[in-house]
């Protein structure tokens, strides 16, 4: 059963305020309200960023929205299925919510049903997730300590506000750094290289905010390349990824084309897109690939939000109504990327499995990592699954109903009619 709401747990006009603590609004919010200092950073052009490679791990990233055949090495990318069936697994950005997903996994390992993905992707909060979900059951119980207890509680540590408005984000990244360096270590890296050199592929996606692009790493290539600096390119990719802008700093990472050294400056994946599916080039193609032979293909879409209205009074301030804003244009950034999703599938033959947040669970918008509401949406994730109810085979999630009880009746509603009519 999902817990009913606790007094800790209420607050008017919620739904709004969780997208902004939770989600990406601070990149909205911090950079109208915050006079920032710059640090200084050397320029580059940008041909220097269409050409820069990260040095020693060339061809282990890509641009999303690359052309066909921008990427050289296909076999590092492709999936090496043994019996030609294919099952991907994609886990999207919202912040607290990811515990949606840790109680989807949970529930699928306990019912003996859960594939070993061939793919794994994972955008923000589903980036953090992603290591543990591709290297399967036996990293649940991590999964469920990250997300479900007061552990989260420690990646809130506001700066100073001084500090905070001359620079370039409202916390601290030393406790979510220091979480996945913990977590994400040397052991965990050495087990993703060898599902790699399996043929499991596991991706994770940034935003390049100078070039204004969605990064895909081929975490799984760069971990088998057994080289010293993968780990850290590693973290660092994984950190960027949850980095909401404003909200933590980004991530610089070097790189350089020639003899030309750059510091590029990554944040969140959900900047650019909320989940990581297929390259847009693919999506967008008139004329798509063959279709797959039928029942091959699965792909395993958990969205760590809400994709329904959910119902809150905004408060009349900038930015209650900048967040509540924000919360539709995720939304329906979400749905726009689910829908092309569906139409491409549904051309090739590919069962597309979608699972979303489905009910509105009160939140305490002052605390972004509330254990309690992580709690909850962790159990309504293994509520779903194990009753059934979890997965869709469309994205279009229309608006409830309002209850029979609350309806007004028939009769009242020919006299309105007859009303409007004259």
């Amino acid at each position: 059963m999902i817990p009913k709401e606790s007094h800790s747990m209420r607050h008017r006009g919620a739904p709004g305020l969780r997208v902004f603590y939770r989600l990406r609004p601070f990149a909205l919010v911090v950079s109208c309200l915050l006079a920032s200092c710059a640090t200084s950073r050397e320029d580059y052009d940008v041909t220097t960023a269409s050409l820069a490679t990260v040095p020693n791990f060339e061809n282990l990233r890509a641009y999303l929205d690359g052309p066909p055949g921008s990427v050289s090495n296909l076999n590092e990318w492709r999936p090496g299925t043994r019996d030609g069936s294919l099952d991907y697994l994609a886990l999207s950005s919202g912040g607290a919510g990811g515990a949606f997903s840790v109680g989807i996994l949970s529930e699928w390992s306990r019912s003996g049903q859960r594939p070993e993905f061939d793919i794994v992707s994972g955008v923000s909060t589903g980036a953090l997730i992603a290591p543990f979900a591709f290297l399967g059951q036996t990293y649940d119980e991590k999964l469920k300590i990250l997300y479900t207890t007061d552990l989260a509680k420690d990646l809130y540590a506001p700066k100073a506000l001084p500090v905070a408005a001359m620079g370039n984000s409202i916390l601290t990244q030393e406790p979510l750094r220091a979480l996945v360096q913990h977590h994400l270590n040397r052991r965990v890296v050495d087990a993703i290289a060898n599902e790699h050199r399996r043929g499991r592929r596991l991706f994770v996606l940034t935003t390049n905010l100078d070039y204004q692009r969605a990064v895909v790493w081929n975490i799984g290539a760069i971990a088998a390349t057994d080289r010293t600096e993968a780990l850290k390119l590693i973290q660092d990719v994984v950190i960027a990824s949850a980095s909401v802008p404003g909200l933590f700093p980004p991530v610089f990472i070097k790189s350089g084309f020639g003899k030309k050294v750059i510091e590029e400056m990554h944040v969140d994946g959900g900047a650019s897109t909320q989940l990581l599916t297929l390259p847009e080039a693919l999506l967008s193609r008139v004329a798509p690939p063959a279709r797959v032979p039928s029942g091959t293909a699965k792909l395993y879409v958990i969205v760590n939000n809400a994709l329904m209205p959910e119902f809150g009074t905004t408060t009349n301030r900038v930015i209650p109504i900048m967040a509540r804003a924000y919360s539709i244009l995720i939304k329906s950034q979400t749905k726009a990327s689910l829908a092309a999703l569906y139409a491409f599938t549904n051309q090739i033959g590919i069962r597309l499995q979608i699972a979303s947040i489905d009910e509105q669970i009160p939140y305490d918008a002052f605390s972004p990592f509330d254990p309690a509401y992580m709690r909850a949406v962790f159990e309504l994730g293994q509520h779903r699954l194990r009753t059934g109810g979890l997965w869709k085979d469309h994205p279009f999630f229309p608006a409830r109903e309002i209850p029979d009880e609350l309806s007004p009746p028939a009769s009242s509603e020919k006299a309105n009619a007859r009303v409007r009519k004259h």
